[in-house]
């Protein structure tokens, strides 16, 4: 039997995301201790103040003007705020504002140019992205990082309200096109933990961070920031109730299942696919609406996507309301018999390997009447011409398999296909003698013709 190979959704080369449950534990620990910790001091409030106030000069680690001394010196005044903001004694609001100023004065800055303008996310794995990428000024960023991340943590969501608003979030979501991958993925981590604790904004945070996908699916199709989108967005999902509301199953159909068809889609197919999955786990009747869109969205020219779509469709089916089977049997099994007959062997090769699903098999065989006669078509048409040796291997074992199931059909299939090939040779022929006939007719027309009444080039008769 065939082995099948499957993606894992919810796998990660570098972390896995973490899960709104496992995010309400951290917070859980971490929540500040009000009733016996004591404000700073103002000596120590006044420090914290110029240490800021330092902290918002602006070093571009490629100016030669540039001192290293104080570069290195900004690196330490922003450890030892990181270090104040670690400590047991919550923050002044007179000392909240300058904070966040400086937060901002070093986050919000205006990115690079693409080094890649026509495919932006590139498809690389997490650990080959190209040096070029990464940010000289990511010794100071990443700090920056965690001052914001604990900030968030430890504050009152009511308190940082005044100064985590709408355009603070805004801008925050523009760093996703960030192409260090490092910064992307401590974005990820503070928006994510926004969208925990301030509830207050959750709908706002959705609806932008729809917004930045549609803009990428229907305008740009550039961004370097749709995977760790998407990783947020599993976990938002996951904590959907049932049944869902229509502003998400909207979001799946204008959203999640366009993003199929974009260019950059095999770099965050894991996480895409998660998220589909997702709404089909919760409400399996979504399964046909997922399916009919992907195959709409179906690649043509573009093996890699195929192969990841086939997979998809694949896990889909585990999870596809049974009732759906019949209605679902022969759109899924007309397009897995054509790509078996792709003459790319990765795609032929990964459309055998669906039949090893016994829910695929289950679903074909509810509706054999309408999927085997486009099967047997396929399989056979496999063994005759396919190139590739081990291809038709596997469409062997297909073949004994699908025999199994229903032998009489099988060869009421052969038959049929031996009779329609059969009608088409002898079609063949009787459209050959008749252009014969033509062509003797035009030749003997040509040689009857009178020489005499055809007028030399140039004359005109009088």
């Amino acid at each position: 039997m065939m082995d099948v190979q499957r993606n894992s959704p919810t796998a990660s080369p570098k972390k896995k995301p973490a899960t709104l449950q496992h995010l309400f534990e951290i917070d859980s620990k971490n929540k500040p201790i009000r009733t016996l910790a004591k404000h700073l001091s103002s000596a120590e409030n006044e420090e914290i103040i110029s240490s800021i106030s330092f902290c918002t000069d602006i070093f571009t680690f490629t100016d030669p003007r540039e001192s290293p001394s104080r570069r290195d010196l900004k690196r330490v005044k922003l450890s030892e705020l990181l270090s104040t903001m670690k400590s047991k004694k919550p923050l002044n609001k007179q000392i909240l504002a300058p904070l966040m100023s400086m937060l901002s004065t070093n986050l919000f800055r205006p990115l690079p140019p693409p080094s890649n303008l026509f495919n932006i996310t590139p498809d690389l794995p997490d650990d080959e992205d190209p040096v070029s990428s990464f940010s000289p000024t990511w010794s100071h960023l990443q700090v920056v990082y965690d001052i914001l991340l604990r900030l968030v943590i430890s504050t009152d969501p009511e308190i940082l309200r005044e100064h985590v608003d709408h355009h603070f979030l805004l801008n925050l979501l523009s760093l996703f096109q960030s192409e260090d991958p490092r910064e992307r993925e401590n974005l990820k981590n503070i928006y994510h933990r926004i969208y925990l604790r301030f509830t207050f904004y959750r709908s706002f945070m959705r609806k932008s961070m729809n917004n930045v996908l549609l803009h990428y699916i229907f305008e740009t199709e550039r961004h370097c920031g749709v995977g760790e989108l998407l990783e947020i967005w599993g976990t938002i999902i996951n904590g959907f109730t049932v049944p869902l509301k229509e502003e998400h199953k909207l979001f799946l159909m204008r959203v999640l299942i366009p993003l199929h068809k974009t260019k950059g889609m095999q770099s965050f197919h894991r996480q895409l696919a998660y998220c589909v999955s997702q709404f089909v786990q919760k409400e399996p009747v979504l399964g046909g609406v997922v399916v009919r869109g992907l195959l709409r969205y179906w690649p043509v020219t573009n093996c890699q996507k195929e192969v990841l779509l086939i997979g998809e469709l694949e896990e889909l089916v585990d999870n596809l309301d049974p009732d759906q089977y019949r209605k679902l049997a022969l759109p899924m099994c007309t397009q897995i018999t054509i790509c078996l007959n792709s003459g790319n062997s990765l795609v032929a090769e990964r459309a055998l390997y669906v039949w090893n699903n016994e829910q695929f098999v289950t679903m074909a065989s509810l509706a054999v009447e309408e999927v085997f006669p486009i099967i047997v078509e396929g399989v056979e048409k496999n063994l005759k011409w396919h190139w590739s040796k081990s291809v038709r291997q596997l469409t062997e074992n297909v073949k004994a398999m699908l025999e199994e199931i229903d032998p009489i059909f099988y060869s009421e299939c052969l038959e049929e296909i031996d009779l329609r090939e059969s009608r088409a040779q002898q079609e063949k022929i009787k459209r050959k003698e008749r252009w014969e006939r033509i062509e003797m007719a035009a030749a003997r027309n040509q040689f009857l013709q009178p020489q005499d009444c055809m007028s030399p080039i140039g004359e005109t008769y009088v």
